[in-house]
């Protein structure tokens, strides 16, 4: 968060002025039950940044207190898109790592009369937790003796008991005007493997009886987390408070981040996923890390478009074309420039010699120098795109039509003189001449053309395909959870993918994954690491060139 001031940071000046801490230290804390995603990245760039700032640290911890939901897929996929984003964490700790202190500490609170083994089931711990409106009522089992709720904890953590059939509950208010702290539930019983501990453990901590905790253990100075997590700030503070700990974290909330047409729910991304709207979590339209690093987003635009969101408690929406805008001002100078058909129309240059190849400089990007000039090889057959032919053009039409002239960028002007058809009235290809005077860079000012054209050289063409995209979800407001018509799914647009089929510059032969390019006129495109080959190269739109965005 270098060169900029917010909230957080001045409660952090202010805390090492008053001499509360010697050092920041912050966590970036995912549960790995799914891929991050654009979300994400708020947390990752506010705590690793801030934490920076103040030469402090930072730990990636894995909140791994699910076993049912959580898998070490998604705690290689974290680390590696941590690393990606550029950071590094100070320290690697997991939550399970933890489970025996934690485990003491809810013995600590049965101990003090503040912890109690409940028979009631999930839904009769909803029925007595009361409203927002009316109060709770206490638990018949709530004023069992201390001995009697050690000796049912014991045996909860010896595997006695069916899951759901007991659980530890917090003693503190039924009747507290915050629900999170009517009894909060702070252990069940889950018989399930664990990724880390395997079959050690048969109880589990709750997440909101064990971040505290670990925040705790491991000396966090300042517990960074997005406002939905306010209202159990008095539980957080509570645990800190009645468990004794040594070293007592503060929880400060900020705002999420909310992007226009973005799914931000791990829930909805999974089932996105198992119901195969998307080829997996990397999918170049998911939100995830993953898929946009696929798509061909930079981690450099991502952390500048995270930072101009700014550090504030509110949530409102950012348009997705924000992102966009960083992701062009990041790639503008580094990109090389090429030239890519999309829907190829074949061009005869009737009065070009047959035999004759040519080679063409041509600049790899004009605003980078330093990016030097390739060789573009040109012939008797073309193929330019079909949009930019048409046999009976409207007025204000520039590009190529029987009778009209056009350049073709780095080449020569070339007139339309004929149009040939298959039987069904498909234009197959057209017949054009060429001015041998008019080749680029020699000065030609004989006389003016309005339109330019790109193109690819017929001879050396490499086949190739493109992906393009639209946004995943069509109404950037809705969900359909508010809809008891629709679902979620009913607002995913069909049309987020479309792939075809054309042809790029010979040079492209040996383009690796992740290279990225801008196509003259189409946008910029990445190497899709899953499905590009050295026989077909795969290219991902990654934006547009132009959009009417306006940074404010």
């Amino acid at each position: 968060m270098e060169n900029s001031s917010n909230f957080i940071k001045s409660i952090m000046k202010e805390d090492l002025e008053a001499g509360k801490h010697d050092k920041i230290v912050t966590r970036f804390p995912p549960e790995p039950n799914g891929y991050l995603h654009i979300g994400h990245a708020k947390s990752i760039v506010i705590n690793f940044g801030l934490a920076d700032d103040f030469n402090g640290q930072t730990n990636l911890r894995f909140d791994d207190t699910n076993p049912l939901k959580e898998d070490q897929e998604y705690v290689d996929s974290i680390k590696e898109d941590v690393k990606w984003l550029g950071y590094d964490w100070d320290e690697l700790r997991f939550a399970s790592d933890y489970f025996e202190e934690m485990y003491n500490k809810a013995v600590l609170l049965i101990k003090k009369g503040k912890a109690y083994v409940d028979d009631l089931s999930a839904d009769e711990i909803r029925q007595y937790r009361g409203t927002l409106t009316e109060p709770g009522k206490n638990s018949p089992f709530r004023n069992r003796s201390i001995e009697e709720n050690l000796d049912l904890f014991e045996r909860m953590k010896k595997g006695e008991f069916k899951n759901g059939e007991k659980v530890l509950r917090a003693k503190i208010d039924m009747a507290s005007p915050n629900i999170n702290l009517r009894d909060p539930v702070i252990y069940r019983i889950a018989h399930a493997t664990h990724h880390n501990t395997g079959d050690k453990w048969c109880i589990y901590p709750m997440y909101a009886f064990a971040h505290p905790l670990e925040d705790a253990i491991e000396g966090v100075t300042h517990s960074l987390c997005t406002v939905e997590f306010e209202d159990q700030r008095p539980f957080y503070d509570w645990v800190i408070a009645e468990c004794e700990t040594e070293n007592k974290p503060r929880q400060i909330e900020f705002g999420r981040l909310n992007i226009t047409n973005t799914v931000m729910s791990k829930r909805k991304l999974k089932q996105l996923v198992d119901e195969k709207f998307v080829d997996g979590w990397d999918d170049p339209r998911m939100p995830t890390i993953s898929g946009l690093r696929r798509r061909g987003f930079t981690p450099e635009a991502i952390r500048e478009f995270v930072k101009e969101t700014g550090v504030s408690k509110g949530s409102g929406f950012v348009d997705s074309a924000m992102l966009d805008h960083y992701v062009r001002e990041d790639l503008k100078l580094k990109a090389p420039r090429t030239m890519g058909i999309l829907r190829p129309l074949k061009v005869v240059i009737t009065n070009y010699p047959e035999d004759k190849v040519e080679m063409l400089e041509a600049e790899n990007n004009p605003e980078n120098e330093e990016m030097g000039t390739r060789q573009i090889p040109f012939s008797r057959e073309i193929y330019i795109e079909q949009e930019d032919f048409m046999e009976d053009p409207p007025k204000k039409y520039f590009r190529l039509f029987p009778g009209n002239e056009v350049r073709l960028k780095h080449a020569y002007f070339i007139k339309c003189e004929d149009v040939i058809k298959d039987e069904n009235g498909q234009i197959v290809e057209i017949h054009c001449t060429y001015d041998p005077e008019t080749k680029s860079g020699t000065g030609f000012t004989g006389r003016k053309v309005k339109g330019t054209l790109h193109w690819v050289d017929a001879k050396h063409a490499i086949p190739a395909e493109f992906r393009l995209y639209e946004p995943l979800i069509l109404d950037e407001d809705s969900d359909g959870e508010d809809d008891e018509n629709k679902t979620f799914l009913d607002y995913v647009n069909p049309n987020s993918l479309q792939i075809i089929q054309g042809f790029v510059e010979p040079n492209m032969q040996d383009v690796k994954p992740q290279d990225k390019f801008q196509f003259f006129r189409h946008g910029y495109f990445n190497v899709d690491p899953k499905y590009s080959t050295p026989d077909k190269p795969v290219f991902n739109l990654i934006v547009s060139l132009k959009s009417s965005f306006k940074l404010k």
